[in-house]
């Protein structure tokens, strides 16, 4: 199990300038149905100008025009339209413009306020269940990013190098035979024979492999795991696990990995080899958790109670809050009182109580996981550990 600290969430977080465009949609991955993502997203960028339009928020037309540019460009990109998972979050602000890609699901809403919309994007990201497994072999390096039931590649950053040849480069041992011909005296000499043994050549390549893992860890350190903050598992054979393991300095590496050509198998037979690797993993820091909650409920330093948790989390108290994946509390948290107002279901203005505390909770530093229904330790929705 791996949580979305406050730190990956602190531009969203941040107070800016408004107008702030947030927006939600749920995509299809396969033709014909990828045509209803463009349609869909086209209907959003329409209401998302109409709301604008009708909020007090003085905009002059370049400013507007401006603001909604790289939107209608990616309304453009056939590209991108064509590699879709199952949602979308977008969210766009004078100075500021993010695009998710998520492997789950969302409903459908555009929003535009003074600040982001970010309590549908918790939901996703802040699920106990995600991963990345790094698929390595001489001729291809890539990326994966999944969860317990999906499995997407990655785009690489530039400077992760897609091969051994393209990590070396020039400096890559060049093929030869175990005969090679060299000048004995010089370039009017003779040429003689020279015979290398099997274990010379094994050797070059032994240390060309070295080179090429240390160059790909690397990168994937200064590009990737940082940002991700998640669990890495290694897909290679047998005999590469090693070697990447005595060059790596990756904290995010978990000890088991997939001895597989990942080459060989399907994106969802690595899901399933990963998930065999970090299922017990994910269940065992969630029941530490669980434990954790369950021995400090009696000490008062963790509670399940809406309102007692509001007013923990607006003070900085929350050290970690669980969140039920699938449950929903009608109502708002005000942020500046930390005062819990009940709604009704009925009304489709209404808030989430859950998602407020959720994103209180990261505003204050604290740490929030998504966790299923039956592992919560509480019927209210949320179950806090407070630091005291």
């Amino acid at each position: 199990m791996t949580t979305i600290a406050q730190h990956q969430f602190s531009d969203l977080l941040s107070e800016r300038a408004g107008p702030c465009i947030s927006l939600y949609l749920t995509t299809e991955r396969r033709f014909p149905d990828q045509k209803q993502n463009v349609i869909r997203f086209k209907n959003q960028l329409q209401e998302a100008e109409q709301s604008l339009a009708s909020l007090d928020m003085p905009l002059s037309q370049s400013d507007r025009e401006a603001l909604f540019a790289p939107l209608h460009e990616l309304l453009e990109s056939d590209r991108f339209w064509h590699h879709t998972l199952d949602g979308l979050a977008i969210f766009r602000a004078p100075d500021f413009y993010k695009v998710y890609k998520l492997q789950r699901a969302v409903s459908t809403r555009t929003m535009v306020a003074d600040s982001f919309h970010i309590k549908p994007l918790l939901r996703v990201l802040q699920s106990a269940d995600r991963f990345e497994i790094l698929a390595i072999t001489r001729e291809h390096v890539r990326l994966f990013h999944g969860n317990r039931d999906a499995l997407d590649e990655m785009e690489l950053s530039p400077t992760v190098p897609r091969s051994l040849t393209d990590a070396l480069g020039s400096e890559l041992t060049e093929p030869y035979s175990s005969t090679r011909a060299i000048s004995a005296s010089g370039s009017g000499g003779s040429s003689t024979a020279v015979h290398y043994g099997s274990g010379s050549k094994s050797d070059e390549i032994d240390k060309d492999t070295e080179r090429f893992f240390r160059v790909v860890d690397r990168a994937i350190i200064d590009s990737h795991s940082p940002l991700s903050d998640l669990p890495l598992v290694l897909a290679a054979l047998p005999e590469y696990h090693a070697a990447f393991r005595s060059v790596s300095h990756n904290p995010h590496l978990v000890e088991q990995a997939i001895g597989i050509n990942p080459d060989a198998i399907s994106a969802d037979e690595l899901r399933a080899r990963a998930w065999e690797i970090l299922g017990p993993t994910f269940d065992a820091r969630l029941q530490r958790l669980l434990d954790d909650f369950n021995a400090a409920h009696p000490r008062a330093l963790a509670s399940d109670d809406l309102s007692a948790v509001a007013l923990a989390a607006l003070g900085g108290r929350v050290r970690t809050l669980l969140v039920d994946a699938d449950r929903t509390v009608p109502g708002s948290v005000d942020r500046a009182t930390g005062q819990v107002t009940p709604g009704t279901l009925d009304d489709p203005h209404t808030d989430d109580i859950v998602d407020d505390l959720a994103e209180l909770a990261l505003r204050m530093g604290g740490d929030v996981v998504v966790v299923p229904r039956d592992k919560m330790p509480s019927i209210t929705g949320v179950a806090a550990i407070y630091r005291f």
